[in-house]
């Protein structure tokens, strides 16, 4: 099985937090020179840049998952994972309906750059990607799976925008299998409080905006192979983070 240095929560110059030096092809490009070996891009409710980190990917030889950083109604980010560039393109088509017609103000929040496979810019998305969407956090799981996806709370202890700081609990009903944590030095805490984590895989990663920020090889998964499938089959499986450097 190999081993795999990791950071699954990622954004582009496409969400309005993210630096306009944050192209596809640039964060490829800079997982590969600090030593990663599969990232994730995970724009807030988009994943129209997804075909140009594809592109990337390939040219690159990075190994990469397909993702979307989905705010619910209450506001708490999921990251949203697929097998396969159409089936994140079939969802991200989804979640646009779902998303409010409040358009973005660039000089507040930041431009919304969509990217080709040649590096260039080649729209720019006008809707507020940040803006909370329709679905609710209890339809996440059902949704993502209808999709071939699988879903995994963001920083999941974080004072707002996550599931224990914005609900406050996990719901009883609940049926994801991964979270990822702030610090991984939180997590026996986190488990002791709330015993549903116990069942489930921590993942911790940069949530990089910046090319800076993105994660250096310190956090490792052994998936059977490092095809989106086994790696979304390994993030299902119960069980703690692999290990650490």
């Amino acid at each position: 099985m190999p081993e795999l240095a990791y950071d699954l929560h990622i954004h582009s110059c496409l969400s309005p937090c993210g630096d306009d030096d944050m192209t596809p092809a640039n964060i490829v490009g800079m997982a590969k020179v600090i030593g990663l070996d599969l990232i994730a891009l995970t724009d807030h409710s988009s994943c129209k840049n997804c075909p140009a980190f594809a592109a990337a990917a390939a040219a690159y030889g990075m190994n990469v998952l397909f993702g979307m950083e989905l705010t619910t109604a209450e506001e708490v980010h999921v990251l949203c994972y697929f097998p396969t560039l159409n089936d994140a393109m079939a969802f991200d088509a989804y979640v646009y309906g779902q998303l409010p017609d409040i358009p973005n103000t660039p000089a507040l929040f930041g431009n919304q750059l969509i990217y080709d496979e040649n590096d260039q810019i080649c729209g720019r998305e006008e809707r507020l990607l940040i803006s909370a969407t329709a679905i609710s956090f209890d339809q996440v799981f059902d949704l993502v799976r209808s999709y071939h996806g699988i879903m995994v709370p963001a920083h999941i202890n974080k004072p707002s925008t996550s599931l224990l700081g914005n609900l406050g609990f996990i719901p009883p009903d609940s049926r994801f299998t991964c979270v990822e944590v702030k610090d991984p030095a939180d997590w026996p805490a986190l488990q002791d409080t709330y015993p549903y984590l116990k069942k489930c895989r921590m993942l911790n990663s940069s949530d990089a905006h910046d090319l800076n920020t993105l994660q250096e090889p310190l956090f490792f998964i052994r998936p059977e192979d490092p095809s989106p499938a086994a790696v979304l089959k390994y993030l299902e499986t119960s069980g703690g983070l692999h290990r650490t450097a």
